[in-house]
């Protein structure tokens, strides 16, 4: 998948990652990769349901 990023928000409109956090998710610890999947439900919210189909 490519990512598509919403400037409202900076998130993907996919997977509702950051790009900062897209770019460095290889390299982040299972530690931060589970805070951040914890946290993607939620960040939905911040996206105008209109970009998201």
């Amino acid at each position: 998948m490519v990512c598509a990023v919403d400037g409202e928000s900076g998130l993907c409109l996919g997977c509702f990652r950051t790009l900062k956090e897209i770019a460095g998710w290889r390299a982040l610890g299972e530690d931060e990769r589970t805070r951040i999947m914890a946290e993607l439900p939620a960040r939905r919210d911040r996206i105008d349901p209109a970009k998201l189909g």
